[in-house]
């Protein structure tokens, strides 16, 4: 397999330098990680760890479900007033 495409990602300077710091005790490297990944990706079509939703959003999705904190807008004019837009 050739290696000749480059992936760039955007990633406060901190973590950068905390995931190097961890990868270097496996022998690993960003690009190493980044590689294995998108390989995964690639030959599973999905995420190599699970997605889990946060405690707030589970309640949001409830109430919405039961009918509680809904709001409803006849159009876009009537949400917009709604959100004092």
């Amino acid at each position: 397999m050739s290696i000749n495409a480059v992936v760039r990602a955007r990633i406060d300077p901190a973590i950068r330098d905390e995931a190097t710091e961890v990868l270097a005790q496996f022998g690993m490297t960003i690009s190493d990680v980044m590689r294995m990944t998108l390989a995964y990706v690639a030959k599973e079509r999905a995420l190599p760890f699970e997605m889990r939703l946060n405690a707030t959003t589970i309640e949001t999705i409830e109430k919405a479900e039961a009918g509680i904190e809904v709001h409803r807008a006849s159009d876009a004019k009537d949400l917009f007033d709604q959100l004092g837009m």
